[in-house]
């Protein structure tokens, strides 16, 4: 079985003294470009409950330097306060497509027990792009009529058509498709949680997908009945990613260290974004809601998987 292996230099991003990220910093979005990996992490500040994106950049893809400003926070006044959150990116051609969680106060709804912050909240799945990740152009939330998190485009199209990967409210993943990026009228369900596994309460897509000779490769996270989050592998199918090629029987990645299994939410690994560079697979987790960890594998052992 394939497992992934901690960077010895681990966390490799940790809460700084800036106060909008001096609290919490986790769940980065990865992408490489040029030979440049840049990360697009969630951060809060110790003083507020309201989450942006900071980004970093590295030649290596282990030592990050990271920009003083947040590049990136909700617009609209009724998210400001809870912000957003896990984002996702995809090149493609000349520009990056960040899909990402927006949330806000639901006065209406119950409490999560799974989100710690006892705040009645509810999540929209929202779209920015850029070229430069200085100026953002803004596509909004893109499907509106569904409470969901966990999205990512493919980082091309496929049959002539964009595809996205989200997952609604009742856990199940589902695919939509679209010949255009703000109306996604054909949904299919692909995945969802397996009694008994691994994965069983929950399960989300992780790093946006990742092009391979042997499918689409995802890394995805998966949440037991002890609400421990693990990571896996899938491999759907490259013309009709509808079709699951492989699926991990066990999790190549689990919380062990005390920085996975202490911190703002414990026992998480979770992961928003994976790159290949130099025939290594590179996973950019956050770890236990509150650091940023990278884990590798060679990507001849994923491929040899089945």
């Amino acid at each position: 079985m394939v497992k992934l292996t901690r960077a010895k230099e681990n966390p490799i991003l940790t809460p700084s003294n800036l106060s909008w990220e001096n609290r919490l910093v986790f769940n980065p979005g990865a992408v490489v470009s040029k030979d440049i990996v840049y990360l697009l992490y969630r951060a809060r500040g110790k003083n507020e409950s309201t989450s942006r994106f900071g980004l970093s950049t590295s030649h290596d893809g282990i030592h990050f330097e990271r920009r003083e400003k947040p590049v990136y926070f909700a617009r609209e006044e009724k998210f400001r306060k809870l912000g957003v959150e896990d984002p996702r990116i995809v090149k493609i051609n000349d520009m990056f497509f960040i899909t990402f969680t927006i949330v806000s106060e639901n006065p209406q709804g119950k409490i999560n027990p799974n989100w710690p912050e006892l705040i009645n909240m509810v999540a929209h799945i929202a779209m920015i792009s850029t070229k430069d990740f200085r100026s953002f152009h803004e596509h909004g939330i893109i499907l509106p009529y569904i409470v969901g998190k966990n999205a990512s485009l493919f980082p091309k199209k496929i049959n002539g058509e964009y595809w996205l990967l989200y997952r609604k409210e009742n856990s199940i993943s589902y695919f939509a498709k679209s010949d255009q990026l703000n109306l996604w009228p054909q949904v299919y369900p692909v995945f969802n949680n397996r009694a008994g596994f691994w994965d069983s309460k929950r399960t989300g897509i992780g790093s946006p997908p990742i092009e391979t000779e042997k499918g689409w490769l995802l890394f995805y996270h998966g949440v037991d009945e002890e609400n421990i989050y693990r990571l896996g592998i899938m491999f759907l199918d490259r013309n009709d990613p509808t079709k699951i090629l492989y699926r991990s029987p066990e999790p190549i990645f689990e919380p062990e260290t005390d920085y996975e299994t202490f911190g703002f939410v414990p026992n998480v690994v979770f992961t928003c974004g994976a790159i290949e560079k130099g025939g290594i697979y590179y996973v950019y987790y956050g770890a236990a809601d509150r650091v940023i960890g990278v884990a590798t594998v060679e990507k001849k052992l994923v491929l040899n998987l089945f």
